[in-house]
């Protein structure tokens, strides 16, 4: 197993194929791009350098990141030309089964042996994918999310046969690109889109009742709960509120929804062991040190006062600006 990633190849330059080729590049890697002909590749070599320019002058790219993707990131006219000696390749192609299948035997047929390989799929778990891997020690699934260029979390999945060695090499790529990791299970949607989708399932349940309109729930999760997600998890939020809040909250659901909404196991176990979150010592995140409320209170004001401050800078989001249906 390589111990530094220093080259990749990114096979798929659409949206999210690009933004992961940026990142990549703008980190220093040498990044190679391929899609699905020379012709497009290029255009979109084109798109990526006018936006890296773009977002540089706008503010959102550090200075000096357009330089340095122009300088790092390249194409190939074809995908094994593309693969062809780098330490890395990120598939990053259509969420379609067989044509994942039909670019990864592709990018195995020229890439080296050692090469770690990547697939940025969405839902699609990794032992449906590595059949068509030689050598799926070195693979597994490096999950950007949209928009890739800005948004910092990845999730790593690995397979049955994936070497724990890579985990490391990866994690220091992704560490350099300013992005953060966290790794999951291979089960089909991972974690990402797993919460993602139940919280719209749900939100959809509350249109369809008719217990308040798409914007009005919009509005209620950007401005409560939302607005702590990008400090806090959900597990960090409840060790901070009180898991006996929660428990009791959980009996107040589950006699309205029934099982589905019942109080979940992990949290009726850690309440039964008197753990009660931040406030008495123990609970999700295990242990705290007596003073831990203390400085979550401050670095929690600091944060959401900080938050308001930027969504005043901002102003509405063009969303906002719709009419209702009674405007």
């Amino acid at each position: 197993m390589i111990e530094t990633i220093n080259t990749a190849a990114v096979i798929g330059a659409g949206y999210m194929g690009g933004g992961i080729a940026q990142s990549l590049a703008a980190a220093g890697i040498a990044v190679t791009l391929a899609d699905v002909s020379p012709e497009a590749t290029e255009a979109a070599l084109a798109r990526l350098l006018r936006e890296a320019g773009q977002f540089e002058a706008q503010g959102l790219f550090p200075a000096g990141s357009s330089e340095a993707i122009g300088r790092n990131l390249k194409t190939a006219p074809s995908i094994e030309e593309a693969v062809a000696g780098v330490d890395f390749v990120e598939e990053a192609v259509p969420e379609v089964l067989q044509i994942k299948h039909d670019v990864l035997r592709r990018i195995c047929s020229a890439a080296r042996e050692d090469a770690i390989i990547g697939t940025n799929t969405s839902t699609l778990p990794v032992h449906t994918l590595a059949p068509a891997v030689t050598n799926p020690a070195r693979f597994l699934t490096v999950h950007f999310s949209n928009p890739a260029p800005f948004i910092p979390g990845v999730e790593l999945v690995s397979g049955k046969d994936t070497d724990p060695a890579a985990i490391p090499v990866v994690k220091d790529m992704l560490r350099r690109a300013r992005r953060s990791s966290a790794e999951v299970a291979d089960v089909p949607g991972f974690v990402l889109n797993r919460l993602q989708y139940v919280l719209l399932k749900e939100a959809n349940s509350i249109v369809e009742e008719g217990i308040a309109t798409a914007p009005d729930v919009d509005t209620i999760v950007r401005s409560t709960f939302g607005f702590r997600l990008p400090f806090f998890g959900p597990f960090a939020i409840a060790d901070m509120a009180g898991l006996d809040v929660y428990a009791n909250c959980f009996k107040t659901f589950e006699d309205a929804f029934g099982p589905r909404m019942a109080t979940p196991e992990l949290l009726r176990s850690l309440v039964a062991d008197g753990k009660h979150g931040v406030k008495n010592g123990a609970g999700f995140y295990g242990a705290f040190e007596p003073d831990m409320a203390a400085k979550l209170v401050a670095y929690r004001n600091k944060a959401y006062a900080r938050m308001a401050q930027l969504l005043a800078e901002l102003g509405p989001s063009p969303l906002e600006t719709l009419p209702t249906k009674d405007g």
